[in-house]
């Protein structure tokens, strides 16, 4: 055997164990994800030429509160019983009372629940390979990226492009729905385990207006 077939055949399986799987680096972020106690960061949200900005804070292991300033004045906060929206411009606020292990209690796909049940649902790979790559053409942001394809058209995205920065957090999601449209989620300024007060996620919608009840789903008996 020649000297340099040799030396690969030996060190080729190191190399690729050295390599970390698409699979074994979101267990990781998951991992991670599952430290977190609490987070408030912004979020803009891009649909076509639709934008939306808000700044969220959550709390594990399923609370959420959104309050958007464009379109200004909208309030979403959720728990484990109930879901509420509040829309100023309609002057209705939607509740929903959730059900039990129903992810639409989950606080989302960015939190350690939200990425269990993209591992479940979709197959994981790099978009096109480990190494860091600018999170846009010209950006000086370096990012890992994901991507995430459905195993069943039950989901609602088809594929995800998750971008993660070198600090272990999502950075962008970038989803085609079930329609084949592109919606974009980025989130800036992260702040992590700030000891938020469970009481930030009591709200009560102004009362005022409509309210309309169980707009998702009926609830359990």
């Amino acid at each position: 055997m020649k000297p340099r077939i040799f030396f690969f055949l030996i060190f080729f399986p190191l190399f690729l164990s050295a390599q970390e799987t698409a699979v074994v680096y979101f267990d990781r972020i998951s991992d991670y994800y599952g430290s977190i106690r609490d987070y408030v960061c912004q979020a803009e949200i891009t649909r076509g030429e639709d934008v939306q900005i808000a700044k969220i804070s959550y709390k594990t292991p399923n609370l959420l509160h959104m309050e958007f300033s464009q379109p200004s004045g909208i309030v979403l906060n959720s728990n484990d019983e109930e879901l509420l929206l509040f829309s100023p411009a309609r002057q209705v606020t939607f509740s929903q009372e959730l059900r039990r292990h129903s992810s639409a209690s989950l606080a989302g796909m960015v939190s350690s629940q939200g990425l269990y049940l993209l591992k479940r649902n979709y197959t994981i790979g790099y978009l096109t390979g480990p190494s860091q790559q600018p999170l846009e053409e010209g950006s000086p942001e370096m990012v890992i990226k994901l991507r995430l394809n459905w195993k069943t058209a039950s989901e609602g995205f088809r594929e995800m492009t998750l971008s993660i920065g070198s600090n272990n957090l999502i950075r962008r999601i970038e989803a085609v729905t079930t329609n084949h449209e592109m919606v974009q989620f980025d989130f800036y300024d992260i702040q992590i385990n700030q000891n938020l007060p469970d009481t930030l996620f009591e709200y009560d919608s102004p009362p005022v207006g409509n309210s309309i009840e169980n707009f998702l789903f009926e609830p359990e008996e």
